[in-house]
């Protein structure tokens, strides 16, 4: 019988799985999320497009075995979620995306960088590049692993993105900014030369209240 917080985060889930698909950020059975509560973990299952998977249809995972109840099999990128949570003790959840913009960018060898606000407030002063590996795996969550000791958001080369938050919403913003932040830049290098922000604007940001305060909102929803 499930409680009622394990039926909350299975919404929780659901609610936005289906907003990944709204925001284009996955496609068919592409990507894959979840969310950790105490030893266990709520995983996507295989094959599901993720604006397709009922509440009791999210998998729960045991974070230290790695054995699952239910029907479904979970993602294909179970190792990279589990090694994540082991990891980095301080996330909650996961968002993995295959966005367009983003991993077309990445993929042709450009680095994204701070070109407006939101990028630093959200994502950080750098995102870390993940060259290619075959999903699935230890080789990628060894990768994404090490990617992502001292950062929330990582691409990931001729795949996608990875993000993390100390709550599902916070992962899924982060997923969003991302692909937005991707879409700026190729405007920006469509028209002509990128103007990314000084390491002066960039600690300008870092200390602005209203940022805080707009993280902090992040964190509790």
């Amino acid at each position: 019988m499930a409680t009622e917080k394990e039926r909350e985060i299975r919404q929780q889930l659901t609610k936005t799985g289906q907003r990944l698909v709204e925001k284009n950020l996955v496609a068919g059975p592409g990507g894959n999320i979840s969310v950790r509560d105490g030893r266990w973990v709520y995983l996507s299952p295989s094959g599901f497009a993720l604006d397709e998977i009922k509440p009791e249809e999210w998998v729960k995972v045991d974070l230290v075995s790695g054995h699952y109840q239910g029907k479904w099999r979970p993602t294909c990128e179970i190792s990279m979620h589990l090694g994540l949570y082991l990891a980095r003790t301080d996330i909650r959840a996961i968002v993995h995306t295959h966005p367009a913009i983003t991993t077309g960018l990445v993929s042709g060898g450009i680095t994204l960088r701070p070109i407006f606000p939101d990028f630093v407030a959200i994502l950080g002063h750098a995102i870390p590049v993940v060259d290619y590996v075959i999903p699935a795996g230890e080789a990628i969550r060894k990768a994404v692993v090490a990617a992502l000791k001292r950062a929330n958001v990582a691409t990931l080369k001729n795949h996608g993105a990875v993000c993390l938050g100390s709550t599902l919403y916070e992962a899924f913003v982060r997923s969003w900014v991302l692909e937005e932040s991707a879409r700026m830049l190729l405007a920006a290098l469509v028209a002509g030369k990128p103007r990314y922000l000084s390491a002066e604007e960039i600690e300008g940001i870092d200390h602005l209240e209203a940022e805080d305060y707009r993280k902090t909102l992040l964190k509790n929803r």
